[in-house]
């Protein structure tokens, strides 16, 4: 009898010895298994960030192309197209190259665009600027819904903007030194792109 007891109490630990041995190695398994899966989304993460990055690089580099091609004025560049368009064919022109129709935030860039348009399309061609008003007849604004910050309406001979509902579009007219007019937005003009840079 006690042979059997003492047969069963090797039994009983070498089974507890046994359950335990599977506990750890299930536990090793476990522990592996989650720094795996870890590690794994630790990786995919990284693929992430480098995909970002080199999608931005791309970016960045196509916009130096288009800056190579155009102008350089602070905080962004210019490139002209001199196809002519009606506003919403150049507007969206540009917005497919990342960019938006020129729109000068002050006098001095207001003059370089001026410049840079007849050095680069002709001297006597108008452009597209990315103003106008279509929502409210005579509130201006710039393509982004912002009222305008600087204006150059021609004022000393035909007092711009004064086509009223028929023209809702602005324009730079080279022949009147850079000056803005009011335009039907069907009619075709050139245009020149304008991407911000840093």
């Amino acid at each position: 009898m006690e042979r059997v007891q003492g047969l069963c109490l090797v039994f009983c630990l070498l089974l507890l010895m046994q359950c335990t041995h599977q506990q750890t190695t299930e536990k090793k398994r476990s522990t592996k298994k989650d720094a795996t899966n870890a590690a794994i989304e630790e990786l995919k993460k990284q693929i992430e960030d480098i995909v970002y990055d080199l999608n931005l690089l791309k970016e960045q580099q196509s916009l130096q192309s288009m800056c190579l091609r155009g102008t350089k004025v602070p905080g962004k560049c210019f490139l002209a197209n001199p196809v002519k368009k009606t506003f919403h064919a150049a507007s969206d022109d540009c917005v497919a190259k990342g960019g938006s129709l020129s729109t000068p935030l002050t006098g001095d860039e207001n003059d370089q665009l001026y410049a840079y348009v007849r050095q680069s399309i002709s001297p006597e061609e108008s452009i597209w600027l990315g103003i106008n008003d279509m929502v409210t007849e005579g509130q201006w604004l710039d393509q982004s819904g912002s009222n305008l910050r600087f204006k150059n309406w021609e004022t000393e001979i035909t007092m711009q903007p004064d086509g009223g509902r028929s023209q809702n579009c602005g324009m730079l007219a080279t022949t009147a030194n850079g000056k803005w007019f009011d335009e039907s937005c069907r009619a075709e003009k050139a245009s020149v792109c304008e991407f911000n840079i840093v």
